[in-house]
Order: C-alpha cells, then sequence, then structure tokens
C-alpha cells in the first residue's frame, strides 16, 4: 500500500521513499543513498575491466575511445513516399549527419503490397513505403551508396529489403565488397516484443542465417544483422531484461550460425547490437558495460570464438521513445540530451536521439535538425569525448555493472535450461517477464513513485499546441500508382519464374538470397516474394501470455 497523502509534492515523495530506504532505478533497483570502495572489494581490474580495448572490453572496444573517431552521428528517418524520405536524407547529411537510418511503415515490415486491404490507412504513416526495387532505386536517388553507411530497420522481410538495396548499390556502380551499413534482420525480438513476425520462429531463422552465409562471402563489410534489445526495452523490459534477451538472442544467433555449417570466426565479427539509452543515467552506462563484458566472455568461452573483433560488442543506441511525453513537449530535448549523454559514456558505436515531437507524430524536419545538433554539441563542446570510459572505477558505477551482469547471467541460465531462446520464446517465457515488468512501473507511475514531470508531476494545465508532420491519403495513392506502373512495365513471366525458383529453394536447403535478388531484378513486389513463402511455410500464431 501506498502510504504517501494524495497532496504530498513531489519532493515530499522523493523524502518519503529516501526515508523508507526505497530509492531504486527506473527498472525497479534498489540503491544504497551512498557507495563506497566496499562495495567493490572483489572487483579486480585485469579479470573485471581491463583497460578500453582489452578483454573483457567493460571499459570500450577501442583503446582511444572517441579521440580516434567519434560515433556515428544516425538519424532514423522515413515517411511518406521515397522521394519524400529522399528528401529529408539529404537534409539530414547537409546538417552535418554522418550515416542513414531507415524508417519502413508497417506494410513493408510485415511484408505486405500498399494495394494490399490489410495495408489500408497504413501507407507511409509510420516509416517510408517500399514495395519494389523501384521504391528504392526512388529511396537512394542521388545519394551514393557506395559512400555512405546505412542501417535498415526491418526485420522479418529483411531479406527482401537487403536485396533490393544490393541491387540499387549494383546499379550505381558499386561494389557489394565494400559496402558498408546494417540491416536489423533481428526476428527473436520481433517474436518477443514488437511482433512484426511473418513466419514461424524456424523458418524465419533460416532467413536469418542465409543472410550471413552470403554476406560473409559476398559483402564482407556489412552488418548482417542489428540485435536489438531497444524494442524490449520499449515494451517494458527492466535494464536487467533488456541486457539478458538481448544478448541471449546474440547467442541464439551464434548457435544457429554454426549449426547452419558457418564458422564462427566468419561470421560473428559482423553481428552488431542495438540497444536503448533509458531515463536513468547511470544504470544505462552500467548496461552498456556488463554486455561488452558478458558478450565477450561468452563469445571467447562457451562459442570459442578465437579472433577479439568476435568478441568485441560493437552498439548502435537510441534514447528512449517511451520516456517521451506528449505533455510538454519541449521537455523531451532535455530527456533526450542526457539519455544521448549517458549512451555516449557508454561507449556507443552509433547513435540516434529522439526528436521533441515524437510522442505527437513522426518529427518534423526542425524537430529532427534539433534533435541532431544535440549530438553535435554532446560531441563538440561537453570535452565528454575527450576522454575514455570516464566513469570507469565509480564504485556506484562498477557495483551497478556488475549487478546486472549477474542478473543477465540468472537469466541465461533459465533460458538455456528451457532449451534456448526459440524454445522459450515459444513458451512465452520473455514475453511474460516484460509484461509483469510493464505492469510493475505503471503501477509506479499511478501511485506517484515514480515521477514523469509534466504527466503525474509539475502538470500544466493548458498548453500550447505544436505544429505536427501530417501523412495525408495521397501517399497511398501515389504508392498504389508506382505499383501498377511496376506491373505493367515488368515481364510477368519473369516474376513468375523468379517466385517458383524462390519457392523450390524455400522447399530445400539452398541459399535464400540469391533467390531474392533474382527475383528484386525482375521487379518482384515486397508482397509476391513474402506470399510466396508464405504458401511454404505458413503464418505465425502466437500463443496466448496468460
Amino acid at each position: 500500500m501506498n502510504t504517501m497523502a494524495k497532496s504530498a509534492t513531489p519532493e515530499q515523495a522523493l523524502a518519503e521513499r529516501t526515508a523508507r530506504g526505497s530509492c531504486t532505478t527506473v527498472s525497479g533497483r534498489p540503491i544504497a543513498p551512498l557507495y563506497t570502495p566496499a562495495d567493490v572489494a572483489d572487483l579486480d581490474y585485469g579479470r573485471d575491466l581491463g583497460d578500453p580495448g582489452e578483454f573483457p572490453y567493460s571499459r570500450g572496444i577501442h583503446a582511444t575511445g572517441y579521440r580516434g573517431k567519434l560515433w556515428t552521428m544516425r538519424q532514423f528517418a522515413g515517411f511518406g513516399t521515397p522521394e519524400e524520405t529522399n528528401a529529408r536524407y539529404t537534409q539530414l547529411l547537409a546538417a552535418g549527419g554522418t550515416g542513414l537510418s531507415v524508417a519502413f511503415d508497417l506494410p513493408t515490415l510485415m511484408g505486405r503490397d500498399p494495394d494490399h486491404e490489410l495495408s489500408l490507412g497504413e501507407v507511409g504513416k509510420c516509416g517510408v513505403n517500399v514495395a519494389s526495387l523501384a521504391d528504392m532505386e526512388a529511396l537512394f536517388d542521388g545519394i551514393d551508396l557506395g559512400a555512405i553507411t546505412t542501417s535498415m530497420t526491418i526485420n522479418s522481410p529483411a531479406a527482401m529489403i537487403f536485396a533490393m538495396y544490393l541491387v540499387v548499390a549494383e546499379k550505381q556502380g558499386a561494389s557489394w565488397k565494400t559496402l558498408s551499413g546494417t540491416i536489423q534482420n533481428d526476428i527473436l525480438k520481433e517474436f518477443i516484443a514488437q511482433k512484426e513476425y511473418i513466419y514461424p520462429p524456424r523458418p524465419s531463422m533460416r532467413l536469418v542465417t542465409d543472410v550471413f552465409a552470403f554476406c560473409t562471402e559476398h559483402v564482407p563489410r556489412w552488418n548482417t544483422i542489428s540485435v536489438s534489445g531497444y524494442h524490449i526495452r520499449e515494451a517494458g523490459a527492466t535494464a536487467a531484461q533488456e541486457l539478458a534477451f538481448t544478448l541471449r538472442d546474440g547467442a541464439e544467433y551464434v548457435q544457429y550460425g554454426i549449426d547452419a555449417g558457418l564458422d564462427v570466426d566468419a561470421f560473428v565479427p559482423r553481428i552488431s547490437f542495438f540497444f536503448n539509452s533509458h531515463s536513468d543515467f547511470f544504470e544505462e552506462i552500467a548496461k552498456y558495460r556488463a554486455a561488452r563484458r558478458i558478450w565477450a566472455r561468452v563469445m571467447r568461452d562457451r562459442f570459442r570464438a578465437q579472433t577479439p573483433r568476435s568478441w568485441q560488442l560493437r552498439f548502435h543506441a537510441q534514447t528512449a521513445g517511451v520516456s517521451l511525453t506528449a505533455q510538454q513537449p519541449y521537455n523531451n530535448v532535455v530527456r533526450t540530451a542526457l539519455q544521448a549523454l549517458a549512451a555516449v559514456l557508454g561507449g556507443a558505436q552509433s547513435l540516434h536521439t529522439n526528436s521533441l515531437d515524437e510522442a505527437l507524430a513522426l518529427p518534423t524536419a526542425e524537430a529532427a535538425t534539433l534533435a541532431l545538433r544535440t549530438q553535435q554539441i554532446i560531441a563538440h563542446e561537453t570535452g565528454v569525448a575527450g576522454v575514455v570510459d570516464p566513469l570507469g572505477g565509480s564504485w556506484f558505477v562498477e557495483r551497478l555493472t556488475r549487478e546486472l551482469e549477474e542478473e543477465a547471467l540468472a537469466y541465461f541460465e533459465r533460458i538455456d535450461a528451457m532449451g534456448g531462446m526459440v524454445e522459450a520464446i515459444e513458451r512465452g517465457y520473455p514475453q511474460k517477464e516484460i509484461a509483469e515488468s510493464a505492469y510493475r512501473f505503471q503501477q509506479a507511475v499511478e501511485r506517484g513513485d515514480r515521477v514523469t514531470v509534466g504527466v503525474n508531476a509539475f502538470v500544466e494545465r493548458e498548453e500550447e499546441p505544436i505544429g505536427t508532420l501530417y501523412i495525408d491519403h495521397t501517399v497511398a495513392e501515389k504508392q498504389c500508382g508506382r505499383l501498377a506502373r511496376v506491373r505493367a512495365d515488368r515481364s510477368d513471366a519473369a516474376v513468375r519464374a523468379s517466385l517458383e525458383r524462390l519457392q523450390e529453394g524455400a522447399r530445400g536447403d539452398a541459399n535464400l538470397m540469391p533467390l531474392l535478388i533474382d527475383a528484386v531484378r525482375a521487379y518482384a513486389t515486397i508482397g509476391e516474394m513474402c506470399d510466396a513463402l508464405r504458401q511454404v511455410w505458413g503464418e505465425y500464431e502466437e500463443m496466448a501470455v496468460i
């Protein structure tokens, strides 16, 4: 029961929680009022920390930190038609962005064409619509894919979208051997958190390992997967759950790759990670440090990887969308700046900063530019890039790092006992754990134990509305029109033949990437390619979590 009087101020609530000894992190982890050397008395520098650039990489994977190279400032963007998103990319690059990150709309994420009945009302709304090679060509018109790194956030149809990207690069004259970027391609977190899956887990995992194998031979500089804790955290996971489920997903992908006949040191160096940067400043920094340490030991000791590049966890971070509020939206600028600073102090290799208006709509161009400026101010005006791991050795941070590591490894043991992450997902285990954590957090907010400025404290009754980006119905009309032209101009016989070969490959054990590339060259659509595999593998229906 909450003993705080209904009229208590946020300051009084904090004082009462402190008196009860119940101060916690955002994740609900109890924290002491003071930390001393006694809290890390058993910490061994060589075993648990090491210098930056040295195993187990708690202090970072690069000896020089950001002195050698700043993180990539990669703003996540996509809306409406490919032409509209292309214009936003051009603007972000001109403003000093150093990488592109593609947000796709719901029909694309679900492998549906814009004229499908289930796409009604969703075309271009939450990202850019891409249905065929013609859309991908328009999306990157005037952008040299050989000179820019691109991240694409898509999972179930990741192989199809990646095939389109490769063909566009081919048409531009760029060598696949030199292409650099990331395809998210993380289907396990879809089953756990975001729910944008198409096929059952095992054939879905086959698509992932086919991308591993293909890129190892043909696109060696490409990150073949971005194992994502971001969406797990957005669904309500604690920091420790995000850490545990993300890294255990990563281990599952490694095992499936090995089972598919791949050499661990040939494909694991191109696995990257994607973490949330939430509001608890120190807990997030400790999470990133624990992540590097866990991954290094798992890769060396569990999978017997031999090269340091297989041991080193590289990660992208994005500030916490779930922390943004529609109330007092300019407060989101402050939230985002602090979350971005935590990601930098935690050693992120690339970073996206959310815009102030994202709780209301897709960001306007002005809000997106301000979000980019936030990163640039951190990089060039604060001095934090001058010292590698400046919080290393903090009694509080080191204690938090160890606690998060221990809790994450306890989850590893429970999941291993179930047979692995696929089996745990089929039982609904991570889904249930996250649902319970989300419920506990919401209860704390509603009790007033967890303050959200502008929402349950320091509320303003009258607020001036701000302008937002609106995507109207004409986007769907334009995309359906382009799709009709593509179908009229292409060879239907070539498309049918390519889709039949794709289905034949799916029934056997052929790598599907070359077959998808052939279908893309024939201008088969994303819906047609996904439907061809739906006919072979079926669609997945999740077990209810009770």
